[in-house]
């Protein structure tokens, strides 16, 4: 995988393990994967037919990526990572576990929008395991998959680890029954 570290770092500065990607949030780098995967193929098969493909990919009907910023490494070495409130994502001082003072009276509300979240991953990855038992032939073993030619296997990496951060969440909120 072709991972963003700066427009002039090299292809083989680059490259990266998938799960290396995955695991530690590191963003693609779309524009590789846009002019070198998608546009340079589908210019060379609609040339003959259009004259000029390159319209393809210019004008209003394009869309613009959002790369994501990368939380480590960088200009990320000198950030300082800061809880924020789960309501209005307002930095939380040293005192504060989950929300902000502000927040507080709708703690609940927001607790129970986390679990319905939390919830939603849960029987994400239930569908995703499932689907690799039944690839592997058995309702009743571990799944032993790791076959990353298939995307069940980053899906079911990528559920779980967003899974594990809803999970440790959850158990920030200080529930009083």
């Amino acid at each position: 995988i072709n991972a963003e570290y700066g427009k002039n770092a090299k292809a083989w500065e680059k490259a990266e393990d998938p799960l290396f990607v995955l695991d530690n949030d590191i963003p693609l780098d779309y524009t590789y994967y846009m002019e070198n995967q998608l546009q340079k193929p589908l210019e060379r098969i609609f040339e003959p037919i259009m004259g000029d493909a390159s319209s393809l990919f210019a004008g209003a009907h394009t869309r613009t990526v959002v790369v994501p910023t990368p939380k480590r490494g960088g200009i990320m070495s000198f950030a300082v990572k800061r809880q924020v409130c789960v309501g209005c994502r307002a930095t939380l001082s040293n005192s504060e576990t989950v929300v902000c003072t502000r927040c507080k009276p709708r703690e609940a509300e927001l607790y129970r929008a986390q679990l319905a979240a939390s919830n939603e991953l849960e029987s994400q990855y239930a569908r995703v395991w499932t689907q690799c038992q039944s690839c592997q032939g058995s309702f009743h073993q571990e799944v032993l998959c790791t076959s990353r030619d298939c995307p069940i296997f980053y899906s079911r990496r990528r559920i779980r680890k967003a899974l594990s951060e809803k999970v440790e969440q959850l158990k920030q909120f200080e529930v009083n029954w």
